[in-house]
């Protein structure tokens, strides 16, 4: 394998996934300030802007803040690229010197740029990349975190974020498998354990890949901070808009806003509902939104895709959820 790896960009240009649907949900007014949490390719963060709004962009990634910059350049002031991850966007607008805002949207996981450039090593795809998944591009390596962890520990991780039914067997084969260097060597070690046919839709390989990403990168512990945030960044009437690809994050975000619309004690003609507790801090949620056949022909990215959007209340701040999973690192 050679030193440096081509950084393959996406052969067309990202499309952010419910883009039109995002947009309604957020109902910019020109003027307005908000946050885009995920930049990526800064999809968001131009539409946005075209509606009139002063974007204030947030990314951990490098790579992301690095190629921002023509972005930043082309939006004659709108934009505001922010390093850092979304969880602190509280402090991170904060320094940027700006309390209250109109918006924040996220769009939450790996982004297809991450995906689609070998060097990062998100995707099976590219077999001889080196295993990192780091979305920072700092910290412990996938390959370095799989080459020191037990195999009772991994398949913890591979139930709880792969929802993988075989962790216990595909960590025991992960582990055997050691050394691990390159992409190849992780799915290799996983079509051993649960075998691979020509036809298969989806590649084993899928659950595990996803499962050490989220545990690496700490999303779901991030995604619960990141919503803490946005609850004390929204001025009232602000509005929250989320975009998530599987079950684990749909979870947190569905729970999030009916806690903090005041739907969980739900009662019923034998048992009152009960009032006691904070003021719900956001209004009822909209139905969720996915994308249609049209959306989903043109960007195969979009299929797994739910918006999950809210508009807050004036009540003030609620205290901090408790974590709904355990072990994901920040």
């Amino acid at each position: 394998m050679s030193a440096a790896l081509p950084t393959n960009p996406p052969a067309e240009p990202h499309r952010p996934v419910l883009l039109e649907e995002v947009l309604a949900a957020l109902a910019i007014a020109p003027g307005e300030r908000h946050v885009d949490g995920t930049f990526g390719a800064g999809g968001y963060s131009r539409a946005m802007a075209a509606r009139g709004a002063r974007v204030f962009a947030i990314d951990q990634d490098p790579d992301a803040i690095a190629e921002g910059q023509a972005v930043v350049a082309a939006s004659d002031g709108a934009i505001t690229l922010l390093p850092g991850n979304f969880a602190d966007m509280d402090a991170l607008l904060e320094q940027a010197g700006v309390s209250e805002v109109d918006g924040v949207t996220l769009d939450i996981g790996v982004s297809s740029m991450q995906l689609d450039r070998e060097r990062r090593g998100f995707s099976f795809r590219f077999p001889d990349a080196p295993l990192d998944m780091r979305m920072s591009q700092s910290g412990e390596t996938a390959a370095e975190f799989l080459n020191r962890v037990d195999d009772g520990e991994l398949a913890d991780i591979l139930y709880r974020y792969g929802e993988e039914r075989q962790s216990r067997r595909v960590a025991r084969f992960i582990v055997a498998a050691r050394p691990l260097a390159t992409v190849g060597d992780l799915v290799g070690a996983v079509h051993r354990a649960l075998g691979k046919r020509p036809g298969d839709k989806t590649d084993p390989a899928t659950r595990t890949f996803q499962a050490i990403r989220i545990y690496l990168n700490g999303e779901l512990d991030a995604l619960e901070r990141g919503l803490d945030a946005a609850e004390a960044v929204l001025r009232p009437g602000g509005r929250l808009a989320v975009v998530t690809f599987h079950s684990l994050e749909d979870r947190i975000v569905k729970s999030f806003l009916r806690a903090r619309s005041g739907q969980e004690a739900a009662g019923s003609r034998h048992r009152p509902e009960a009032r006691s507790g904070p003021a719900p801090t956001f209004h009822k949620p909209a139905r969720a939104v996915r994308p249609g056949d049209a959306e989903v022909s043109a960007n195969p990215r979009a299929r797994s895709a739910t918006l999950r959007s809210a508009v807050r209340t004036d009540a003030p701040t609620s205290s901090k959820a408790v974590p709904s999973h355990v072990g994901a690192r920040s």
